[in-house]
């Protein structure tokens, strides 16, 4: 989009900046910028503004009310602005205000140390999408109901889509995860958050798991019709394990649709509390003598990592996306990511790594070794017709 048009609000305490920082713009194109010496004024100016700020580029550090509680603030009026933070805070600072704002819902678009550079602001500058593109983006997550979750599980409304996961040695695509999502018949496409807390919070979780693998078993099935082998992940509840003849079912289920069991994938979430840790550990060690693929999902954001890998067969394992996207210039993020990277080879297991978004991310996660990566840098999630026409155009990462 034309960035000259976007009305900016430049909120620090050094007037030195503020002047800087409007010059900077002013060589960008963009004219229309408001300043503001903290968190106070920048409430005011924002309260008081007769069309909304599209972007505001605020400092951490300031008196009488600093970034850190001006975001609070901001939050709290439901400010849509674009966010960039600006600061001369050390990078794992600049980092954890960035998810502090995230947390808040805020528009994040990025973090700038200073001194300010004309190319960073500009980079970030031109990510922004007016508030109406980027809450078309968001999922809508107003719940369904009880009656709706139980009579909807077998139906249509109950829908699956898949997002590619590519080989990086080869470029091709080697599986999909599958993702659930409610086709709801007067609101129209619901992200999980709809009714996965729901069926958690109900009971049903069991039932719906079922109901997911199933429908992605027979989706595999088709695939396998039409000549197409590749492997399919599916998230599974962990307590969802201690059921009984669970094991047979997801064996049968998989076998009836011509499945090799070696090419289902069964996601296990790090952070899930496990009820009954003995039982299911040993439907783990079946699942895994029959060959099933187990993933240990979200790797890096639970309390027992080391202690899972331990007791459990795990052969894969998945790594957060949090400690992916952007590991390139963050630090932090990048010394997790090669210990997780370290450790999965050390115990022999397969890597994927979720959430890469860019050729950057691609290439560091080649340099160490990752073997698959998921994430929009090579494809969205998609429906099953949209995965089918993406198969046949394409050609690996560019």
């Amino acid at each position: 989009m034309d960035v000259s048009s976007l009305k900016i609000l430049v909120v620090d305490d050094e007037a030195f900046v503020l002047k800087l920082t409007v010059r900077i713009l002013a060589k960008l194109g963009l004219d229309d910028v408001v300043t503001a010496s903290n968190g106070l004024v920048a409430l005011d100016e924002i309260d008081n503004a007769a069309l909304p700020f599209d972007v505001i580029i605020c400092d951490l550090n300031m008196p009488e009310m600093d970034g850190i509680a001006f975001m609070r603030h901001a939050a709290d009026k439901d400010v849509s602005a674009g966010m960039i933070l600006l600061s001369g805070e050390d990078e794992r600072m600049l980092e954890t205000a960035k998810d502090l704002a995230a947390a808040h819902n805020l528009n994040i678009l990025g973090v700038i140390p200073k001194p300010l550079k004309p190319d960073a602001l500009s980079n970030l500058l031109n990510t922004f999408q007016p508030a109406t593109a980027a809450k078309q983006s968001n999922w809508h997550q107003e719940g369904i109901s009880e009656t709706e979750l139980i009579n909807g599980m077998d139906s249509d409304q109950l829908l699956l889509v898949y997002q590619p996961k590519v080989s990086i040695a080869t470029g091709e695509v080697t599986g999909v995860e599958t993702l659930a999502r409610w086709m709801h018949p007067e609101r129209g496409l619901l992200g999980p958050g709809a009714f996965i807390p729901l069926a958690e919070q109900t009971g049903h979780i069991d039932a719906l798991t079922c109901a997911i693998y199933k429908k992605a078993m027979q989706q595999a099935g088709d695939w396998l019709a039409q000549g197409i082998t590749m492997k399919v992940s599916v998230n599974i509840s962990v307590n969802s394990f201690t059921l009984p003849d669970f094991t047979d079912f997801l064996i049968e289920t998989a076998q009836n649709e011509g499945m090799d069991l070696a090419n289902v994938v069964l996601e296990v979430t790090e952070t899930q509390v496990m009820d009954n840790a003995l039982g299911i550990l040993e439907t783990l060690m079946r699942l895994r003598m029959k060959r099933f693929a187990l993933s240990i999902d979200d790797f890096g954001t639970g309390n027992a990592s080391m202690e899972q890998l331990k007791r459990i067969p795990f052969s894969e394992l998945k790594i957060d996306r949090a400690f992916v996207y952007g590991a390139a210039q963050n630090a932090g993020a990048r010394a997790i990511l090669e210990s997780s990277v370290t450790l999965a080879k050390s115990l022999k297991m397969d890597i994927v790594a979720e959430g890469a978004e860019n050729r950057e991310d691609w290439d560091l996660l080649a340099s160490l070794g990752v073997h698959t990566v998921q994430g929009f840098y090579c494809a969205k999630p998609m429906k099953n017709e949209d995965l089918l026409a993406f198969l046949d155009t394409w050609t690996g990462p560019h």
